[in-house]
């Protein structure tokens, strides 16, 4: 189909020219350089890679895979068996055997492609993956037929991404506190904070992404003889604890096989907690790490801890009926902040330096009151917990009496984890902010969305981030461009859900040597991205989507998200009347901490009467793209992978 026809009004249509997508001007040059009449053979492709790829231990069996695998190519008569020409080198740089982010072990090395040549075994996990792929591949197929070679193409895709493994490749064998952790926050809930449903599926679909931490706010029901998971004291709809953490048990490893932490915000009598001591012994058995009642001096590494689920609460305490929190109190217009947000969310907020002193007692009665960090308390409020619950938790949680500096305070004998609301991290910072990163070198810091995000909305993770917290809890059921960014940093070490902190987060050395999270640093690399063209809106959006009476006019945002000296966005020109927008545009991103920076890349239609409509994003590690020329996939609001959509696009680091 070479037009497009758009109705304007009863009498009147308007033809448009669909464009082709074909190679750019200077992927055609880069193509000449490296072919001889107008075919680019195996040794060519491998200098290309080393030299434009960045790939220095490109071998010619690594050529030779990309080659091989464009066999799905050879019915369009652009495969040859020992050469490429210009349009099959494009399918390969605009495919999905050529992603941005790292995919292999260690700095350098390639993925290679498995062929399942004769005789070649297949493990059983593999062919589990297998056929769930063809299962995938005909539910599609029932809910939306495609054509001919989009069938090929589908099977094709969800196929080959089992053999074009992400491995995990950072070391796993340091303790538990030098990573930041994957974490979700009141992980059952389906929707807003104050009505929606409570349910497993939530949970199962965090488990699904990789999330590693799963929040569970456990509360008598109303009978008081079982145990509720809810949002307390609001109208929230409650589900069975049992029924979570089965579905927790079932799911835990599906993504990543390291360890899972259920963190439980307890609102529960001593013989409830008996009760939970015994669901979660007969749900997960051998697989619960318990390391004994008593504190541990030193968190174990996630490589010691794989396969195992981690119970981390609070000491038990003596249930109190309906404690007033003081967040739930709250001017509720505080609410409303994004109600007037974008159908992609708000940007996501700088963070802006501040001279204002803090006072540590206005910290001690900070409006956001986490349950689960109300002061551990005497003995005697403890006297009659359950023994059995207590033996439960590997990881203690609680502030201990006192203002902020008690908080960040490091026992050398002991570890625990310590819970910030959003606001009383970004006050901390303001006179602690290398405290905090020293206490996280040993102990664990989660940070939490404030009360009054009704909404399920997030907030900027990078704050939490630059000063070592490890799990910075979000809302995952929601979406944003904070949730893209949390999602974006856990595409890093292969997604398993533990990204190793930088080596500056953890140097424990005089404390000047601590890292300064507000010092003023140089410039370590500049980013350069050049946005070639994008592809796939076609075929995976309606044609009127954008547009009623035309094809969408895109222009595409690229920026980095990171520490305030790094944090910018920048803006192509808008392309009008093109489904396949060809934008060859340059960009430089200096950065001082490239380690925690993020790029950022959204695509949009422009719309001069209404809001401009969402056409895909991404968000990827900079410090895992590989260099080069990459195909870059988009994905929806909610985090979901568009089957067609992606940009083309280059990464040079300078």
């Amino acid at each position: 189909m070479s037009k497009q026809t758009y109705r304007v009004c009863f009498c009147f249509r308007r033809r448009f020219r669909l464009t082709v997508s074909e190679a750019p001007q200077e992927i055609k040059e880069l193509f000449d350089r490296y072919s001889e009449n107008g075919m680019m053979s195996i040794d060519h492709l491998q200098r290309f890679l080393i030299e434009v790829q960045q790939e220095e231990k490109a071998t010619v069996e690594d050529a030779q895979a990309i080659l091989d695998s464009l066999h799905e190519f050879k019915h369009l008569n652009i495969f040859h068996r020992k050469a490429l020409n210009l349009e099959a080198f494009f399918k390969y740089l605009f495919g999905d055997i050529n992603p941005p982010l790292s995919t292999a072990l260690g700095k350098g090395k390639r993925i290679q492609n498995l062929r399942m040549e004769k005789g070649a075994k297949i493990s059983s996990n593999e062919l589990k993956d297998l056929r769930w792929a063809w299962l995938n591949v005909l539910i599609e197929l029932i809910q939306f037929p495609l054509s001919i070679r989009g069938v090929l193409m589908l099977v094709i895709g969800d196929c080959r991404a089992i053999f074009f493994n992400i491995v995990v490749h950072h070391d796993m064998t340091a303790p538990l506190s030098h990573y930041f952790v994957y974490t979700g926050h009141n992980s059952y809930l389906t929707g807003n904070q104050l009505s929606s449903d409570c349910s497993d599926v939530p949970i199962i679909h965090a488990l699904q992404r990789g999330v590693r931490v799963i929040e569970l706010d456990i509360w008598p029901n109303s009978t008081k003889d079982n145990v509720d998971v809810l949002h307390g004291r609001t109208l929230t709809t409650p589900v069975e604890l049992i029924k979570c953490l089965k579905s927790i048990k079932e799911h835990a490893f599906s993504a990543s096989e390291y360890p899972v932490v259920i963190t439980l915000e307890d609102h529960l009598t001593p013989d409830l907690q008996a009760k939970v001591a015994e669901m979660v012994t007969q749900t997960f058995g051998d697989i619960l790490f318990t390391p004994g009642p008593e504190c541990l001096n030193e968190f174990p590494s996630p490589e010691s801890l794989k396969k195992r689920i981690i119970i981390s609460t609070k000491p038990p305490k003596e249930y109190l009926e309906a404690k007033d929190v003081k967040e739930k109190e709250n001017d509720s217009q505080k609410g409303k902040e994004s109600a007037d947000e974008e159908a992609w969310g708000k940007e996501v907020s700088n963070l802006k330096p501040s001279t204002v002193a803090v006072d540590e007692s206005n910290l001690e009665e900070e409006e956001n009151i986490d349950e689960e960090d109300l002061d551990e308390g005497d003995s005697k409020s403890q006297q009659n917990a359950a023994p059995e619950y207590k033996r439960l938790i590997a990881i203690h949680a609680g502030k201990v009496k006192g203002g902020l500096t008690e908080w960040l305070r490091v026992d050398p004998d002991k570890v625990r984890r310590l819970s910030l609301s959003e606001q009383e991290l970004e006050k901390a910072v303001l006179t602690h902010g290398k405290e905090i990163v020293r206490f996280t070198q040993r102990n664990l810091l989660r940070v939490y969305p404030k009360g009054i995000r009704f909404d399920s909305s997030n907030y900027n993770p990078v704050i939490g981030w630059m000063h070592g917290a490890q799990m910075v809890a979000f809302n995952m059921q929601g979406y944003g461009r904070s949730l893209w960014i949390m999602h974006g940093m856990f595409k890093a070490n292969g997604g398993c859900g533990y990204v190793k902190k930088p080596d500056f987060l953890l140097n424990n050395g005089s404390h000047d040597g601590v890292f300064d999270p507000k010092a003023k640093l140089p410039v370590k690399t500049t980013l350069k991205v050049t946005v070639y063209m994008g592809e796939g809106w076609y075929f995976d959006f309606r044609h009127t989507h954008f547009d009623a009476y035309s094809p969408p006019d895109f222009y595409a945002r690229v920026g980095i998200a990171g520490v305030p000296a790094d944090t910018i966005m920048k803006k192509t020109k808008t392309l009008e009347d093109n489904w396949t927008p060809n934008w060859d545009e340059h960009f430089e991103f200096p950065l001082t901490v490239p380690e925690l920076a993020l790029l950022r890349v959204e695509v949009h239609e422009y719309d001069m009467s209404e809001k401009d409509d969402f056409g895909g994003q991404t968000c990827l590690p900079v410090s895992e793209l590989r260099r080069g020329i990459r195909a870059v996939p988009l994905f929806s609001r909610k985090g979901d992978k568009y089957p067609s959509v992606k940009l083309l696009m280059r990464f040079e680091f300078v």
